[in-house]
């Protein structure tokens, strides 16, 4: 008969966009293994409790973040992927706005920060991996899903809209083309409200309008900027 000793572990890979750069939450840890190294806030998920609960109690013992978009991402098995068992990670990406959440280390975790994408610390266990393979999920979901608003104000400038996307797909885009289709969908409302951008005159403001989005969705509406 086999012999397993198999455990079972989340990690999280939270993105926010503020200051015009896609950041990722990590923490430090203050326990053995890579002590004293960043890593993605997770743990061991208790008899009692499901993927997703674990990844919320984690999150919040950890980083004090409660997450706005959860979406698991994959699962990592590597058989020595962590140098004291056998331990399988099933990772999740996250979306949240940071300036709504006032992170906090505890437990584990002796610190917590957000690192910008392009300057990431070195990383314990398989972190990097795992967060290249939330990236690739995060670049491939922007073109066919609006979960872009989830990382954005609720109140935005359009040009806030198109420099996430730049900052995200790490490519330029066509900014009129792209005005124009995202206008098209009728998912965002002009507000009356301005706002002044450098030296030009004062721009509208947008919201999404996630109902209205849910009402074209049902009837068959597809989301697609490629």
């Amino acid at each position: 008969m086999v012999q397993q000793n198999i455990k079972v572990a989340v990690d999280a890979v939270v993105f926010g966009y503020k200051e015009k750069t896609l950041k990722v939450l990590l923490i430090k840890r203050k326990v053995a293994p890579f002590i004293d190294s960043w890593a993605l806030p997770g743990g061991l998920v208790l008899e009692d409790e499901s993927l997703e609960e674990a990844v919320e109690r984690e999150l919040k013992e950890e980083t004090n973040v409660k997450v706005d978009y959860l979406e698991q991402l994959y699962s990592f098995g590597k058989p020595k992927r962590d140098p004291r068992n056998r331990v399988i990670s099933v990772a999740y990406f996250c979306l949240v706005k940071p300036e709504r959440h006032h992170i906090k280390a505890d437990t584990d975790a002796k610190d917590v920060a957000w690192f910008d994408m392009q300057d990431l610390p070195e990383l314990a266990f398989d972190h990097e991996h795992i967060i290249e393979a939330a990236t690739k999920r995060l670049q491939s979901k922007l073109t066919y899903e609006p979960i872009g608003f989830d990382l954005l104000a609720n109140k935005f400038l359009f040009s806030d809209l198109e420099k996430l996307y730049t900052t995200i797909l790490q490519k330029p885009i066509d900014r009129r083309n792209f005005r124009k289709k995202i206008l098209s969908f009728k998912i965002l409302e002009e507000l009356e409200e301005k706002v002044s951008e450098g030296r030009g005159r004062p721009a509208n403001l947008f919201k999404f309008n996630k109902k209205q989005y849910f009402k074209l969705q049902e009837e068959g509406f597809l989301f697609d900027i490629k």
